[in-house]
C-alpha cells in the first residue's frame, strides 16, 4: 500500500507531488489520460508565474513541474481515476485500467473546468484570441477590440479588467439585462471603453490561424451578423470538477470542497484537497501551487501521525470552527 496518491496534473496537483516526494512519500500521481497538465495546457504563454520573467508557454511550464516532480520520485500515471473509496483508513482509487490502487493519504486537486459555448471555432483558437482568462492573457490585447461574452459578475469583471489593455470592448449578452450585481453593471456601464451587446449569442468564432470575428445571432429575431474582433473572452462560468466526491465530501456553497480554514483538510480525515478544486476566487496557477504545498505539508504531517500513534490525530467531526456548509449532491 501506498503512503500518498495525488490526483490531479495541474500545478496543485505537481506541487503537491513535488514536496511529498522530497519528503519521501512516493507519491503516484494520477495524472489522467486526456487532460494532463489541467487547463495550462490550453495556454500559450503565461507571463505572471513566479520565476519566468520572460514568460514560459503553459505546456512548457506544466512539462518543468512534472520534470520536477519525477526528480525527486514522484510516479506518474497516464490514467484516470474513475471511483474512490475514502471512508476507514486505506483509501483506495479505481483506475479507468480497472486497476485499484491503495493509500493512507489522499490529495484531491482535480482542478475546475471553464464552461465553454460549445461551438467550433472556441476550440480550434484557443489560444489564439480565445481566452477564459483575462488576467491570465488580457496583456496579449493591447489597442485591439476584444469581446467578453457572459452576463454575471465574472463577465463584468473581466469586462472592466481588460479596459486597461483594449481599445474596446464589447460585451455580448444573450438577454437584455444582466444577472450581476448592481454595482458591478454599473461599473461597466460607466466604462466608457465598454460597449453592451444586448439579445445576442455568439455562433461561431471566425479566423484560421487567430481570431477575427464573430457571428451573432439575435436571440429576438433570428438575424445573424458578424463582429469583427481581434479576441474573445468567454466568461459564462466555471465549474470545479467535483463529480468523484459528490457525497463523499462535504461542498461549500459555490460547489467546491470544503477545507477547514487556511489547510487543505477536507471532512474525512487523511483526504487533502488543493487547487483550483477548493478556490471559487482566484483560480491561478501561483496560487493553485501554493495550494499544493500546503496539502502535502498537510499530509505529511497526518502521515508522520499514523506512524507515531497507528492513528490520525484529527477527527472529521472534532475540526474546531467548521463552517455550515452546503450538503454534496447526490452522486
Amino acid at each position: 500500500m501506498r503512503q500518498l496518491i495525488i490526483i490531479g496534473s495541474g500545478p496543485a496537483g505537481l506541487t503537491a507531488a513535488i514536496y511529498a516526494a522530497r519528503a519521501n512519500l512516493n507519491p503516484l500521481v494520477v495524472a489522467s489520460s486526456v487532460d494532463v497538465g489541467g487547463e495550462l495546457m490550453n495556454t500559450t504563454e503565461v507571463e505572471n508565474f513566479p520565476g519566468f520573467p520572460e514568460g514560459i508557454q503553459g505546456p512548457d511550464l506544466m512539462a518543468k513541474l512534472q520534470a520536477q516532480a519525477e526528480r525527486f520520485g514522484a510516479e506518474i500515471r497516464y490514467d484516470d481515476a474513475v471511483e474512490l473509496e475514502l471512508d476507514g483508513p486505506v483509501k483506495r482509487v479505481v483506475l479507468g485500467t480497472g486497476n485499484v490502487e491503495e493509500a493512507s493519504a489522499i490529495v484531491f486537486a482535480t482542478g475546475s473546468a471553464y464552461r465553454k459555448i460549445g461551438i467550433e471555432g472556441e476550440q480550434r483558437l484557443s489560444g489564439h484570441g480565445v481566452s477564459w482568462c483575462a488576467t491570465c492573457d488580457g496583456f496579449f490585447f493591447r489597442e485591439q477590440e476584444i469581446a467578453v461574452v457572459g452576463g454575471g459578475d465574472s463577465a463584468m469583471e473581466e469586462a472592466t479588467f481588460l479596459t486597461r489593455f483594449a481599445s474596446k470592448v464589447y460585451l455580448i449578452h444573450r438577454r437584455d439585462e444582466l444577472r450581476a450585481s448592481k454595482i458591478m453593471q454599473e461599473r461597466a456601464f460607466n466604462d466608457p471603453k465598454i460597449e453592451f451587446v444586448w439579445n445576442s449569442e455568439v455562433v461561431d468564432i471566425l479566423g484560421e490561424s487567430a481570431v477575427t470575428g464573430v457571428v451573432l445571432k439575435s436571440t429576438v429575431d433570428g438575424s445573424m451578423r458578424e463582429l469583427p474582433l481581434q479576441g474573445v473572452f468567454v466568461a459564462i462560468g466555471n465549474d470545479p470538477r467535483t463529480h468523484l466526491v459528490h457525497g463523499k465530501l462535504e461542498l461549500t456553497a459555490e460547489g467546491t470542497v470544503w477545507v477547514d480554514g487556511r489547510s487543505s483538510r477536507t471532512s474525512v480525515p487523511g483526504v487533502f484537497a488543493a487547487g483550483d478544486v477548493i478556490d471559487p476566487t482566484y483560480r491561478q496557477a501561483a496560487t493553485a501551487a501554493g495550494s499544493g504545498t500546503v496539502a502535502a505539508l498537510d499530509a505529511e504531517h497526518y502521515l508522520a501521525a499514523l506512524g507515531e500513534a497507528g492513528a490520525p490525530q484529527v477527527d472529521a467531526d472534532e475540526i474546531s470552527g467548521r463552517p455550515e456548509v452546503a450538503p454534496s449532491p447526490a452522486a
